[in-house]
């Protein structure tokens, strides 16, 4: 038998987390005298004390290690609990290597430029949504609003009811900036379903991966974001995957003041080929 000091020396486990493995069931000493309190460990309970050693440097937190040890010895069950903790940690390392590409571009682009964090780009998944949809050319892209006045006219007698979190956006379905006659989408996310009209449409738009960047401010400041966006998105390898577009968080439908518009520029984007 061995002295819980002598134990832990062979096992490389404190004597603190001996007691604490005792307490909890993981780990209990072959015997415990009553009158003192000193627990005594077997030279059999080396290889167990091995066992935790080992899937706590695996990642492995207390709870699951108990588990494991109950079926230890069934090789199908234990290759089962390690083939989800590798998966667990092989997404953990693909987020460590997208946070030091994101690391390593903010880094980059500040060399370059001081104020090329002005605008902070960041990666999401918009989720399936269902909006009314108008698509037309235009004459210009300050003239968005023909494609609002449709919507709302159109659809003035239906009550639309606005989707959880509504928000309203704009595609630019062309492939560059063009200086007339431009392919602008309008969307408004609402709930339900309804009847098409003359330019309305209502169709359910699929979840789509985008580099944004979200800014206050007037228009004029556009160009500088896509600009940002667009560095970004090439910094980190990305390429684009879709129509551009911009969320209209606070729009002029909501207020005059130029200063208080909130808009978010989004690129689709898709991990490029390497």
């Amino acid at each position: 038998m061995l002295k819980i000091g002598d134990f832990s020396k062979l096992s490389r486990i404190s004597i603190r987390m001996l007691r604490h493995y005792d307490e909890m069931g993981l780990l209990v000493p072959m015997s415990t005298d009553h009158f003192t309190g000193y627990r005594y460990y077997s030279e059999e309970q080396l290889p167990d004390a091995g066992r935790i050693n080992a899937l706590k440097d695996m990642g492995f937190g207390l709870g699951a290690i108990a588990e494991i040890l109950k079926s230890y010895h069934e090789p199908q069950a234990l290759a089962q609990f390690l083939a989800v903790k590798q998966s667990e940690v092989q997404a953990e390392v693909e987020e460590a290597e997208r946070r030091l590409l994101l690391l390593e571009t903010a880094i980059q682009r500040l060399r370059k430029d001081d104020g090329a964090m002005n605008y902070n780009v960041t990666m999401k998944t918009l989720p399936e949504r269902y909006v009314a949809s108008v698509r037309k050319v235009i004459p210009a892209y300050d003239q968005e609003s023909i494609l609002w006045n449709y919507l709302m006219t159109e659809t003035a007698a239906m009550n639309l009811a606005p989707a959880d979190n509504c928000y309203s956006l704009a595609v630019f379905h062309d492939e560059g900036y063009k200086e007339s006659d431009v392919d602008i989408e309008i969307q408004l996310m609402v709930k339900g379903t309804y009847q098409n009209t003359d330019h309305v449409i209502f169709k359910t738009v699929p979840p789509i991966e985008v580099a944004s960047a979200t800014y206050k401010g007037s228009y004029e400041q556009l160009t500088t974001v896509n600009h940002t966006v667009a560095n970004w998105v090439n910094d980190s390898g990305y390429e684009f995957n879709g129509a551009m577009f911009c969320i209209y968080h606070v729009s002029p439908a909501q207020t005059q003041n130029p200063d208080e518009l909130v808009t978010e520029v989004c690129y689709p984007v898709k991990r490029r080929e390497v």
